[in-house]
């Protein structure tokens, strides 16, 4: 049986973060969100220290590569509607057969 690992990497521009506090607010109620609605693995993956741009991985695995491509698709739009301080910005995503 295959097994395809959907990676994306998504990056939110947070205009109206002030503080670093404000910005793990905002990450930390979007990982939140994306871990209850779905089952994938999200995490604040670079720009730790940079208030105003926030990177996310997220990672599913499936039996299907249309699936995996699928949920990716889903969870990036689910972000997009709930960034509540910024805009969404890049979006990488890759699939890889394993």
């Amino acid at each position: 049986m295959a097994t395809t690992i959907g990676a994306a990497r998504v990056t939110l521009y947070l205009e109206d973060s002030f503080s670093l506090k404000d910005k793990r607010q905002v990450v930390r109620s979007i990982t939140q969100r994306v871990r209850n609605q779905f089952n994938v693995g999200i995490a604040e993956v670079e720009d730790l220290d940079d208030q105003r741009v926030a990177t996310l991985a997220v990672v599913c695995v499936s039996n299907s590569a249309p699936h995996a491509d699928a949920m990716l698709a889903t969870v990036v739009a689910f972000i997009e509607r709930r960034v509540e301080m910024g805009v969404l910005g890049d979006v990488e995503t890759e699939l890889i057969a394993y």
